[in-house]
């Protein structure tokens, strides 16, 4: 799957775009606010129904503009046309996939797997484990096909026992019903991810070699309560520290992803420039991954590649994408900065953002 054809208009303080990525590798070059990272914004609102920029989306909308409209065509027999329309007056996006109106934003993310790297992605390393949480779920969405189901009852479940606990008194009757229902599919969901997990570590030690050797690093899930306890058992004994509290203290709301080295937490070792290839890693073999579990394929959307690496290792990076049947949009303020690093028979399309209006450039030379 690849990106074969971008129209935006109304996005921040872009001119309206037509771009048709006829490459694998994308390279989106131009000054510091020409438009390079609102670009990768409206790719990721487009697939993911969200912006990494801002939670409102209606700060994604061209002053003065009344709306914004995304729309894509993706690669297949026949291609696959989606779109996502957000007026400023409403809250509620629209989204169209195949031309018909009224889907569900899951079926947006399943149609276009997206991936991003910027430079908020350290937060993968420091951040709180719900960003963690939300790397291995989307993992584990990808390719396990009742995880939605299992992962919206938990949800459910849990809101529910939430609002029982703060009521003040417990009604044990009515608590068991939202406990019984959150075992269960909490269970089930813990097994998805420990199943997906399994075939990840060995894919993401392997893509972590390829880009830095780092002896002593380690990744382990952690599923959110005692591994030698059942769910039904921690939920029941909880129940009145869980009220002083005013929430579920455990359960698979509170999984997260360690990453370790020699036994310390990464990110207090690790040098930014080490952080952003353990992250870019992680984020790389997740689209390995899917390659070789599902035969589908990621967009990735890398903002400021240059950022943080050396020489040595923005090549290390670019061959593994290269290796990868992977669509990436890399932008970068200086075009000579991945100059001479791709092979030559990889195709490597240029845009240069000037003064928020996208051109198509010629390829660099390689001297």
């Amino acid at each position: 799957m690849s990106v074969k054809r971008l129209n935006f208009q109304g996005l921040r303080n872009l001119a309206p775009v037509e771009m048709c990525p006829s490459s694998r590798i994308n390279v989106i070059y131009g000054m510091n606010g020409s438009g390079k990272t609102s670009l990768l914004e409206g790719i990721h609102i487009l697939g993911m129904g969200r912006s990494f920029r801002t939670r409102q989306l209606k700060h994604a909308i061209q002053a003065e503009a009344p709306y914004m409209t995304l729309y894509g065509r993706l690669s297949g027999d026949p291609e696959v046309s989606i779109g996502v329309r957000r007026l400023r007056a409403q809250r509620e996006l629209e989204l169209r996939l195949r031309g018909e109106k009224g889907v569900r934003l899951a079926e947006l993310v399943e149609a276009m797997p997206l991936q991003l790297i910027n430079p908020d992605a350290f937060r993968l390393l420091e951040g709180s484990p719900a960003g963690r949480r939300e790397f291995l779920d989307w993992g584990v969405f990808h390719v396990k096909h009742h995880f939605l189901e299992a992962w919206k009852r938990t949800r459910r479940a849990v809101k529910h026992r939430n609002a029982l606990l703060r009521r003040g008194r417990i009604v044990p009757s009515e608590i068991a019903v939202w406990e019984h229902e959150l075992a269960l599919w909490g269970e089930q969901m813990d097994m998805l991810r420990q199943a997906w997990f399994s075939e990840f570590l060995p894919v993401f030690d392997a893509t972590l070699n390829k880009l830095i050797p780092l002896p002593g690093l380690t990744l382990r899930y952690a599923r959110g309560w005692d591994k030698q306890r059942s769910l039904a058992d921690v939920l029941h004994d909880s129940r009145e520290t869980d009220q002083q509290m005013g929430f579920t203290q455990q359960g698979p709301q509170r999984a997260d992803l360690r990453i370790r080295l020699n036994k310390q937490p990464a990110v207090e070792v690790l040098s930014r420039g080490q952080q952003k290839l353990v992250v870019s890693a992680l984020k790389l073999a997740q689209g390995r991954l899917l390659e070789s579990i599902a035969q589908r394929h990621c967009v990735y959307l890398i903002d400021d590649l240059p950022a943080e690496l050396d020489e040595q290792h923005r090549l290390k990076f670019c061959n593994l994408l290269e290796e990868m049947q992977c669509q990436a949009f890399i932008t970068s303020v200086e075009p000579t900065a991945l100059r001479g690093i791709w092979k030559p028979s990889t195709d490597i399309g240029m845009f240069h953002v000037k003064h928020t209006e996208l051109g198509l450039s010629q390829l660099l030379p390689d001297g």
